[in-house]
């Protein structure tokens, strides 16, 4: 890495005024600065706090595609990281940026570290958060694969369908909730029963805002009521009153895009592509091979 001049001027002084810095910004656009300085400093349109408890450990770089990784670790803080964001999976994946700041003059500064949030752990009042870099993301598979179900996701570019179009999602208030997990909404027809299996479930306000979960059940109970599970319970409880929405669910099976959704224009998989069993075939010399079809 290459400091700017007046960095290594400041270095080669031999009586440094340094501090580290962190910016994260979660998927939801909330943007925390966090620094192991004694005093909150300011830069970039960020506040960074020294009251966060947080602190880092040096990072290690190296050169080709390595990944570079660091590890921070604080308090648990009602004002800055709570343990209830980090149940909720607020800060899966966040961006996070970290510089090396003079604090007596932070324009003199440099970016070192430049990445994502990975694992955080909870110990008693306070957490460790690994920091991975921007190299981590040549860690994931890249390309497709021949399958004969679709590879799309159901909205995306490549499935290109308007999920905003009447019959494929409904916004409602929850009724009644357990274990953040299932819901049940009253006078909720108008759609067939498991309509909504294997689709999005977004909170969209209350407490848990901004978190999603994948629809395993749905069903039609007595008297119109709706029984909506999620595969997996949310980080955060959506209350009676919030608002959610709920999106209709793809099995990525042809006739689904056909029929269900009118879509098989876009249909990304290979419906006709040979299964697992033509590799056990064999050539019968009893029966007549002339290509045309059997009849029992």
């Amino acid at each position: 890495m290459t400091y700017p001049q007046d960095l290594r001027d400041h270095l080669a002084t031999g009586a440094t005024t340094l501090a580290r810095c962190f910016a994260v910004t979660r998927k939801d656009g909330a943007v925390m600065g966090f620094t192991d300085h004694d005093r909150d400093l300011s830069f970039e349109g960020i506040v960074f706090r020294a009251d966060s408890g947080l602190t880092a450990k040096a990072i290690q770089q190296s050169t080709g595609l390595s990944v570079d990784n660091t590890e921070a670790f604080g308090a648990l803080k009602s004002e800055a990281i709570t343990e209830a964001d980090i149940l909720a999976g607020r800060y899966d994946g966040a961006e996070v940026r970290g510089w090396l700041v003079n604090w007596a003059d932070v324009s003199v500064r440099v970016l070192q570290f430049r990445g994502t949030l990975g694992e955080v752990v909870r110990r008693g009042g306070g957490f460790n958060a690994e920091l991975r870099g921007l190299s981590e993301g040549l860690n994931r598979a890249q390309g497709l694969i021949y399958h004969a179900r679709c590879s799309a996701v159901l909205g995306d570019g490549r499935c290109r369908f308007d999920l905003n179009q009447p019959g494929y999602a409904e916004e409602r208030v929850v009724h009644e909730v357990a274990g953040a997990r299932v819901f049940r909404f009253p006078a909720f027809a108008g759609y067939d029963d498991r309509w909504f299996e294997k689709g999005r479930f977004a909170v969209l306000t209350g407490a848990a805002a901004g978190l999603v979960g994948a629809v395993k059940n749905d069903r039609l109970r007595a008297g119109d009521i709706r029984e909506v599970e999620l595969w997996q319970a949310l980080g955060a409880s959506p209350a009676p009153g919030d608002m959610v929405r709920i999106e209709a669910g793809c099995d990525k099976r042809p006739d689904t895009c056909r029929l269900k959704f009118a879509n098989y224009d876009n249909f990304r998989g290979f419906p006709d592509i040979p299964g697992e069993d033509w590799l056990m075939s064999y050539p019968a010399g009893a029966a007549v091979n002339d290509g045309g079809s059997r009849r029992g």
